[in-house]
């Protein structure tokens, strides 16, 4: 595995790692919003079996920078920091992957500069307005000005209460409210995601967020022309299956693959039969034969 750092367009060193696999068609895993590669863990080494495999962090995220521009945290700068990792990594045919809001970036980046997009796989994510369908509602859309309002009253309250709320507490919460399936998930697995997340800045998370759920690559959506494939846990309350239904139905040959009790982290609990559908998909469409 090889790891470095590659340059936004506004000079943030972005982190990058990579792994050559049997062929050079790569697998470019994109995060959820707030997350460092733990949704990945399995994923890593199992993708590298058949194809090469490259996995970055977002600006302020793991390993990268704060942004050189605190300003430039919208989905299509974060699309054109994917665009910079293609290039950086030699700008192979890439299958683009994305889990959560790392959805809205692989089709920004798709967007962007389709060339040499064999391929995307989308788990457990949507085209955007993500603020508008958190659990099925708006009113996580309805309180985030208020509480952007308070953290830019507040910042250093904020900082404090954001960072001093223990990882295990956080994740003992997610699991008695079923956002994570306790019967299918290892621990530490998700640990160290809520690790991470007491270590981002929580001022540029929120105005991520805020971007994020104002985003939409809805009208992109009937416009892809490679195959996709959508993987949705049946039971995923960040994103509710039915934004899946409607995305597989709306890109053209959209493939949707629905797991059983799967939540958003599902990943990581059903990570066999995930990469099982992912190989059969890649053969399918004969994508690691691509130039």
């Amino acid at each position: 595995m090889k790891e470095s750092f590659a340059l936004a367009e506004d000079g943030t060193r972005l982190y990058v790692r990579c792994r050559q696999g049997p062929s050079p068609v790569t697998a470019l895993l994109c995060d959820g919003l707030v997350c460092d590669g733990f949704i990945y863990k399995y994923l890593w080494d199992d993708l590298a079996g058949s194809m090469s495999v490259a996995h970055w962090n977002y600006r302020g995220h793991g390993r990268s920078a704060l942004p050189v521009d605190e300003r430039a945290i919208k989905v299509t700068d974060h699309a054109r920091d994917l665009d910079a990792v293609r290039r950086y990594v030699g700008d192979p045919p890439v299958i683009l992957m994305g889990h959560s809001f790392g959805t809205q970036v692989a089709l920004e980046a798709y967007r962007l500069r389709p060339e040499k997009v064999v391929a995307m796989v989308f788990i457990c994510g949507s085209f955007g307005r993500v603020t508008h369908t958190f659990h099925g509602s708006d009113l996580l859309a309805n309180v985030l000005p208020d509480l952007i309002a308070f953290v830019g009253r507040h910042p250093k309250l904020a900082r404090g209460l954001w960072s001093r709320v223990p990882p295990r507490v956080a994740l003992k919460v997610a699991l008695m409210t079923g956002e994570i399936a306790a019967d299918k998930i290892r621990v530490e697995d998700v640990e160290p995601y809520f690790r991470h997340v007491a270590h981002v800045d929580f001022k540029m998370f929120l105005g991520m967020l805020a971007a994020a759920g104002e985003h939409s690559a809805e009208d992109l959506l009937a416009e892809i022309k490679v195959p996709v494939l959508l993987i949705a846990g049946e039971k995923d309350s960040f994103t509710p299956h039915s934004i899946s239904e409607a995305m597989a139905e709306a890109i053209p040959g959209g493939e949707l693959f629905t797991i059983p009790n799967g939540t958003h982290v599902a990943a990581l609990e059903h990570h066999l039969l995930v990469h099982e559908r992912i190989q059969r998909f890649t053969e399918q469409h004969g994508l690691l034969g691509a130039p």
